[in-house]
């Protein structure tokens, strides 16, 4: 597998280059989303380890056509900060002069050297679809090590801290579409620049909402800056290699 895939169409971020820093054919993640495309999660930990060499994903970025991008986004087989040199490969994606995001799930913010690995990344688009802990286990099945209360602490902690763009990534699912109000109150407390509003539109094991109840849940988040999954524009975009592309984006 290469680490560098894409650019795929995002709806949240434009022409996406993308960076796997786990790049397992095993899923590999703190969390078990019940939405995942990917399918289950094959091998569930928190244990922060290079699973990629930093200098093979840098060559492979330097020799990827960068043209045809808007950013370069670190995301694929699984919890991009479980790779303890995330920072290092935020750093060297910088040198390209595009915008450098992460798509995370929030896990490992609790922990002061993740905050710092992200600070130097344009864009961190932080995952929360729950307003409490029976939801969190029943929507995105972490790791026992991880509980609501510690992964919200350090979301708290982090968008103190950071100073690009702080989305945050909310999926609503049947499960979780009656308690918008409480993750808008949420949001309102982080304080983001954005939240994104999204429901599975791709290959997922549970099915997505409709349009109307998307507008519902957007009426929540008013007071906010939101972009929301129905209404957002794709751009057009062609991957370089699509077999590796739909390894990270199943059709």
């Amino acid at each position: 597998m290469k680490t560098v895939y894409g650019p795929v169409p995002s709806w949240r971020l434009g022409r996406s280059l993308g960076i796997d820093p786990i790049c397992s054919k095993n899923k590999i993640c703190s969390f078990d989303c019940a939405y995942c495309q990917l399918g289950k999660t094959k091998i569930k930990t928190i244990e922060r380890k290079e699973y990629v060499d930093v200098e093979h994903v840098a060559e492979e970025l330097n020799a990827a056509d960068k043209n045809n991008s808007d950013v370069i986004t670190f995301s694929g087989t699984g919890e991009p900060t479980l790779n303890s040199k995330i920072g290092e490969m935020i750093a060297n994606a910088k040198r390209y002069g595009l915008k450098v995001a992460i798509l995370t799930n929030s896990s490992l913010f609790y922990l002061k050297k993740v905050r710092e690995s992200l600070n130097n990344a344009d864009i961190v688009c932080a995952k929360l679809d729950a307003p409490n802990q029976k939801l969190f286990q029943k929507i995105n099945r972490p790791v026992k090590e991880i509980s609501f209360g510690k992964m919200f602490e350090g979301l708290k902690a982090f968008r103190k801290s950071f100073k690009g763009k702080f989305a945050l990534q909310m999926m609503f699912i049947d499960s979780n579409k009656s308690l918008a109000n409480g993750l808008a109150e949420l949001a309102h407390e982080l304080d983001p620049d954005e939240v994104q509003l999204d429901t599975p539109l791709r290959h997922s094991a549970v099915p997505p909402l409709s349009e109307k109840d998307m507008e519902k849940i957007e009426w929540k988040f008013r007071d906010l800056n939101f972009i929301s999954v129905y209404k957002a524009k794709k751009p057009q975009v062609a991957p370089f290699d699509i077999n590796e592309t739909k390894i990270r984006r199943p059709l």
